[in-house]
């Protein structure tokens, strides 16, 4: 009854408090029930409630109205920071003392436990308890018995956050089993704030201590850009140039649609996208280990393998941070999940499936070195194994650089230049490139001249030093080019090891040679587990991982552009298999995002909008004082990736986002399917 009662409490308080997010759910209980919730603190040894004074905090007022309210802000599970009206938190000080703290964090970070209804307060700081002095001053003391409880209050803070600015209820199934509806985003990077070192990505998609925090650009941006010299040359072409550093709250800066450094993809912008019709996401783990070491500053392990095993713990974090504000564990719309079946029971309980993959160069420590490989088959079944017990799913064998496994497709460009010297540091050999004539050939490498390696030299100068990298540059011939590495007898086995553990193979970074080798296995089998999840196909390819069964989903793009990938798909699908499309966002992956539609005043999206079952109203989207529209900004954050949805239909009708609303059905079946297969 007490829990219950707690329960209707919190639901009030949310509401009294003003808070911009859900309340935890009706089955929220114990000390997860808190969360978003306003309350006083009671002394329950003294019957007193604890009261903001002039120099810290106090255990004496008498009733709830005259205590200090405070929002019960979750930082993880089980953990809050109390927010009180002016937005002060009791933190730890000097000397045990407790003091009024404006700022966020593990200093203001209390972990709450339970015995028989009374609380403890630990400071995660200091591992100290939350006490009373003899003078009836909060301070730091040593573990006692406990003596503390909440009672209901009004008069909250609203704790800064980022708005949703949808309303409705999200999708839920009519069973565990029964058929879904919804997006399917089949290639997102959530964990890049780890990539390249961990500080090359500015932003996170959650902190523990609010959006202030996590929403900051990276120090070595700071004041004005000059100094992003990455971001610069990705975004520009050249190193030279400077952007506005503010993120939260004006976000004048950034996130931007070309910018390809800053985060993307916040939590809350997460949730707008849930609620607006989001089934399935697969989050591709992400590492460059030569970009990495080549860029100066870092402070995280640049193994492939070792990053991507530290984004997975991170991803579980995230889950239970958005659990913790939901109010407990399992609450939260964010699943991890490992099986189709698994994934078809979340979606139909109304929440967000997330599928791990991954995407590095040097795949289950797979690299190269002059044509050596650096793995062997007894090493390969091992990295497999603790893939999959991770609950990785689906696998590139090849990105950005040869490796052991096979060839790549290249990249053209500035980005060209600086991949192609990345393949150079890791194998000892530049790319080398044929003419062929093959509709379906790779990318063009762009020739590494001299203004080209000025401009790697003014990123990289050091690196250019090394003797590695002495002697004559590559010259390709005539293009069209293709790479002539294909698919290793090494590469051979991996893709056998993925169809007997039942994963999904990603094709996309392939050379046309090794895609084609790969299909070839697959077909040999009928193994219907493939994908193209973000436009690095080709033709051909496409057709025949279709006839497999496999999906398509093209990489996000202006939403004309989109549009004729998505015909191309419809006109090769496969009658056999349910027809849906996702779109690959590669959010945070070094994607430039959706820009405005070109000459969208005659057609514009018209706020506010209907989601595409009628279920949900999505307003403009509001990230502090910036307000964003779809037709002026294009998909500067993930949240506005309805508002692309909904321009599509403007541009194609309403049969692109009825094929798009059955991408997460398709996905589900195609898997359903992989794992059968790898069954038998």
């Amino acid at each position: 009854m007490r829990r219950l009662a707690l329960r209707s409490a919190a639901a009030a308080a949310a509401t009294v408090c003003g808070i911009a997010f859900a309340a935890p759910s009706a089955g929220a209980t114990g000390i997860y029930a808190y969360a978003n919730g306003c309350y006083a603190l009671k002394d329950l040894t003294a019957n007193r409630y604890v009261v903001k004074d002039a120099t810290g905090y106090s255990s004496s007022a008498a009733t709830v109205a005259a205590a200090t309210p405070f929002r019960m802000q979750a930082t993880a599970l089980g953990r809050y920071l109390l927010y009180g009206p002016d937005g002060r938190m009791p933190a730890t000080g000097l000397l045990n003392t407790i003091t009024g703290n404006t700022q966020p964090g593990p200093a203001a970070d209390w972990r709450l436990s339970d015995t028989a209804g009374k609380l403890t307060l630990v400071s995660v700081q200091t591992g100290k308890e939350l006490g009373v002095n003899a003078l009836g001053k909060l301070v730091q003391s040593s573990p006692g018995s406990p003596r503390w409880s909440f009672a209901a209050a009004t008069g909250c803070a609203k704790f800064p956050e980022i708005e949703v600015n949808v309303s409705g209820t999200p999708f839920k199934g009519s069973s565990p089993t029964a058929k879904v509806r919804g997006f399917l985003d089949d290639h997102i990077h959530l964990g890049a704030f780890e990539f390249l070192g961990g500080r090359f990505h500015c932003g996170r998609p959650w902190s523990p201590y609010g959006v202030n925090v996590a929403l900051v650009d990276c120090a070595d941006h700071q004041p004005n850009g000059a100094a992003a010299v990455v971001e610069n040359f990705i975004s520009t072409g050249s190193p030279v140039g400077t952007h506005s550093t503010e993120g939260w709250p004006s976000f004048a800066g950034w996130p931007r649609d070309e910018s390809q450094t800053h985060e993307g993809t916040y939590w809350k912008w997460i949730e707008r996208a849930w609620r607006s019709g989001l089934r399935i996401m697969v989050n591709d783990l992400v590492e460059n280990r030569a970009l990495c070491e080549l860029y100066p500053y870092k402070q995280n392990n640049c193994n492939d393998m070792a990053s991507a095993y530290k984004q997975a713990e991170d991803m579980r974090a995230l889950q239970d941070y958005i659990d913790a504000q939901f109010g407990g564990p399992g609450k939260g719309f964010f699943r991890l999940v490992k099986s189709s079946a698994e994934a078809r029971r979340v979606v139909n309980e109304g929440k967000l499936a997330v599928v791990l993959g991954i995407e590095v160069s040097e795949v289950l420590d797979c690299g190269q070195f002059n044509g050596t490989p650096n793995c062997d088959p007894a090493k390969i079944d091992a990295e497999l194994d603790k893939l999959y017990a991770t609950g990785v799913r689906s696998m590139f064998p090849v990105h950005k650089f040869d490796n052991a496994l096979g060839g790549t497709k290249f990249d053209s460009g500035g980005t060209g230049v600086l991949v192609n010297t990345g393949n150079k540091y890791v194998t000892g050999q530049f790319w080398t490139a044929d003419h062929c004539d093959d509709p379906d050939h790779d990318n063009t490498p762009t020739p590494i001249g001299d203004a080209e390696a000025q401009t790697v030299y003014t990123l990289f100068g050091p690196v250019l030093t090394q003797p590695l990298f002495q002697g004559q540059l590559p010259v390709y011939p005539p293009g069209p080019h293709c790479n002539p590495k294909g698919l290793s007898a090494l590469g051979d086995y991996v893709i056998r090891g993925m169809m007997k553990r039942g994963m999904i193979v990603e094709t996309d970074h392939m050379s046309m040679k090794a895609r084609r080798q790969t299909l070839t296995i697959l077909e040999s089998t009928k193994y219907p587990g493939v994908i193209s999840s973000h436009s690095w196909g080709d033709p051909g390819s496409q057709k025949r991982l279709q006839k497999l069964g496999g999906i398509v989903g093209p990489i996000s793009t202006v939403a004309n552009r989109f549009a004729e990938e998505w015909r191309a798909a419809r006109a090769n699908r496969d009658t056999r298999f349910l027809f849906g499309t996702g779109f690959g966002s590669d959010i945070n992956g070094l994607h430039s995002q959706p820009v405005p539609r070109a000459n969208n005043a005659a057609n514009p999206v018209k706020y506010p909008f209907k989601s595409f079952d009628g279920g949900s109203t999505i307003d403009k989207q509001r990230s502090g004082t910036r307000v964003y529209d779809v037709n002026v900004d294009g998909v500067d954050h993930y949240g506005l990736y309805p508002d692309w949805i909904e321009d599509l239909r403007k541009v194609a009708g309403n049969q692109i986002v009825d094929d798009m609303a059955n991408g997460a059905e398709a996905y589900l079946q195609m898997w359903a399917r992989t794992e059968a297969a790898a069954r038998k």
